[in-house]
């Protein structure tokens, strides 16, 4: 299979639907080889635009949706990106390959190893860490900017006050009903928010 091929059409057809919106986005779709994150079996299913398992009950991210989320997150060159939920390690790479330094955690120590492993050959720099993304990981903040890739009942406390002032953080809010949340960091701490439809992701751990 010519995977080059089959992510070109792919970004083509997102490009088609209006699901991508900043260049740096479609970029970074085109860039990264999203068939190097999903097991051997799975790889002639990489290019379809749906979610595919990974192990630990977890997802992969249908494309549509990395690039919905890196949109509305708009991350920089150069900015300081923190992912809850790292997963297999693939919108972590498409951040990292616009952001450039992403730290990412992850709840299940196999999955982090595994996504540390394959970013590393594939020459993405993004540091995972093992641990509970509810409390975000402070040693490295403030960051510009945040995003969850598993849905939360509201945005972790500790995520939101890591994230500078005028910071955006992204993140599927809600249990049984979950909508794509986009929330701006004011000067004072607070958030304001905005709701961009009905999503549907794994809950989060911890």
């Amino acid at each position: 299979m010519d995977h080059e091929r089959a992510r070109e059409r792919l970004v083509a057809r997102l490009d088609e639907q209006g699901r991508i919106e900043r260049d740096a986005t479609r970029e970074a779709l085109l860039a990264v080889p999203r068939h190097e994150f999903v097991a051997e079996s799975r790889r002639k299913d990489a290019y379809d635009d749906r979610p595919l398992p990974i192990g630990a009950d977890q997802t992969i991210s249908a494309p549509h949706m990395v690039a919905i989320m890196s949109d509305l997150l708009a991350p920089e060159a150069n900015d300081s990106i923190l992912e809850i939920g790292t997963g297999c390690g693939y919108h972590a790479a498409v951040t990292a390959a616009i952001a450039g330094d992403v730290k990412s955690i992850e709840y299940h120590a196999s999955l982090a190893e595994n996504a540390r492993e394959r970013l590393s050959e594939l020459g993405y720099t993004v540091d995972i860490r093992v641990g509970d993304g509810h409390d975000g990981w402070p040693e490295h903040a403030p960051y510009d900017g945040a995003y969850l890739t598993c849905a939360a009942p509201e945005i972790p406390e500790a995520v939101a006050e890591q994230v500078r002032p005028g910071g955006a953080i992204v993140a599927p809010i809600g249990t049984r009903r979950q909508t794509l949340v986009r929330a701006r960091r004011r000067a004072d701490g607070s958030l304001d928010r905005t709701e961009h439809g009905g999503v549907r992701f794994v809950p989060m751990q911890g």
